[in-house]
């Protein structure tokens, strides 16, 4: 079969920050001219001077909104002549309106069909299409509910604990915990107005809560031509309200058989939706009980793709610009191996730096970076778009200033790596995680394979931090001292 040949034209990258980037470099090595997108708020950001145009977007629609514009978007690309669209993650990575908009215009978005948008943003369609391929599912609501007494009613046949999700939505907002009945009716108001201010829908269901669970999750590609692979797995279970922290490719100590289970079951389900391009299925394992079940699916690169990449050795966004161009995953362009000679080497380890106080409940900091050194060295891949002394952090976005990726040969290599490059920062103006972040990677659960989603809720040595070397502040109290009393030494000397 003859290919396709590879694209041309221009990409827009309709995102901002560190993806972005990691876009305009694929695209830039497949020879395509790469568009960036910024928000006036955002007009100083790296993301802008790093493709080869740059176009400002509607001020009147603040600094997220812009993002979220699909109609000012799509006729900013249209207008420049931009013949591909990648989304990124977030903002309108999984809005089906928007590639429909794309679609419209004859531009190419870099990601699955808006039916498949629609049908795995709605997280109990997915969960029916999950259970409609064997694909076991939670025990839950088949439907989004709102009345209380009706949630009431179902929930006692799901049992306590229970967990409430939204389902148009996902990072953790629009979920509550509900232990005990009495909790129900207010937890369901408190989560349905956070879905609706933050998806602009309120629906929510219900669902069987497993106390200590891992988040495995299963990376998989697929191409317009029917064919599916996975990439392995990786274990996202170090989270902090419901928000990804450290990320490992592939999961420690995963029971072999669980671990075909999954990645079996991961292919059999996007093979069974017409699935083309990037995405994740998403699982929870129950660590008691040996059991597994479907979450959801993320039709869109995921942050931690980093890992996978890792241990791989497969550029999976570039991946992406292909297979949206038409091109078959086996074919020589692509390259994708074959399901059973699919690399996985080592172990990769993905930590998020936030600019986030953990002393103060993580509070976001924001401010001007006054000195910035950044880890480096074998094995060490840093992922950044506003990590570097000079630059602003601003209120209005994500609060992660780079990706840290390590690698090793064994798991307890990939976390004396990942160690040392944390302790290999410097970061002077603004408040970091990553005291929290050593911590987590000392952590002795962590490092046997056994963390779990509570890993963080439970372990309150976390967040005993040790007093840390701060080299400028003690030679700047040294100058002062000898500026104002004079150096003792010399004071005293004799020739």
């Amino acid at each position: 079969m003859l290919e396709n040949p590879r694209p041309t034209g221009k990409l827009m990258a309709a995102n901002r920050g560190e993806i972005a980037i990691r876009i305009f470099r694929a695209a830039t090595e497949l020879g395509l001219t790469t568009v960036s997108i910024f928000a006036e708020e955002d007009r100083f950001s790296i993301h802008r001077f790093k493709a080869d145009e740059a176009y400002q977007l509607d001020s009147s629609k603040g600094p997220v909104g812009a993002y979220l514009d699909v109609e000012g978007i799509v006729a900013l690309a249209k207008a420049k002549g931009v013949t591909m669209i990648h989304p990124g993650y977030g903002f309108l990575s999984e809005n089906a309106e928007f590639a429909r908009a794309c679609a419209r215009e004859d531009i190419v978005f870099i990601g699955p069909s808006p039916d498949l948008l629609e049908n795995m943003g709605d997280k109990t369609a997915a969960r029916a299409l999950a259970h409609s391929f064997n694909v076991p599912t939670l025990p839950g609501t088949e439907d989004p509910i709102s009345d209380p007494d009706q949630a009431l009613t179902v929930a006692h046949e799901i049992g306590f604990p229970l967990i409430i999700k939204a389902a148009f939505g996902g990072g953790g907002r629009g979920m509550r915990v509900v232990e005990k009945p009495s909790q129900l009716p207010g937890l369901l108001a408190e989560a349905q107005n956070e879905a609706l201010n933050a998806f602009g829908n309120s629906a929510v269901f219900l669902e069987r809560y497993i106390s200590r669970a891992k988040h495995i999750e299963v990376q998989i590609l697929g191409d317009q031509h029917g064919n599916v692979v996975h990439l392995h797995e990786r274990d996202c279970s170090v989270q902090r309200r419901y928000q990804k922290v450290v990320e490992v490719a592939p999961a420690v100590n995963l029971d072999p058989k669980v671990r075909k289970e999954l990645c079996d079951a991961a292919v059999a389900l996007a093979k069974g939706i017409g699935y083309d391009n990037a995405g994740t299925v998403e699982f929870l394992y129950d660590m008691d009980k040996n059991d597994w079940f479907f979450i959801e699916m993320n039709p869109r690169i995921q942050v931690e793709h980093t890992v996978t990449e890792c241990v791989t050795g497969i550029d999976l966004v570039r991946s992406q610009i292909l297979v949206a161009a038409g091109l078959p995953l086996f074919g020589d362009e692509i390259a994708i191996p074959q399901q059973e000679d699919m690399p996985c080497n080592g172990f990769a380890i993905q930590s998020r730096v936030t600019t986030e106080d953990p002393e103060k409940n993580f509070s976001p900091d924001y401010g001007r970076i006054l000195n910035y050194r950044s880890a480096a060295g074998f094995g060490i891949r840093l992922d950044a778009a506003s990590a570097d002394a000079g630059s602003v952090v601003t209120p209005f976005y994500d609060s992660m200033l780079v990706k840290v990726t390590a690698m090793g040969r064994s798991f307890p290599v990939a976390c004396e790596r990942m160690d040392r490059a944390l302790r290999e920062f410097r970061i002077r103006g603004v408040k970091t995680n990553i005291p929290f972040l050593e911590n987590v990677i000392a952590d002795e659960t962590f490092r046997s394979g056994q963390a779990h989603t509570k890993l963080i809720d439970t372990k309150t040595e976390l967040f005993h931090f040790k007093r840390r070397r701060d080299r400028a502040t003690r030679t700047l109290s040294y100058l002062s001292d000898i500026t104002l009393n004079g150096n003792p030494t010399a004071k005293n000397w004799k020739p």
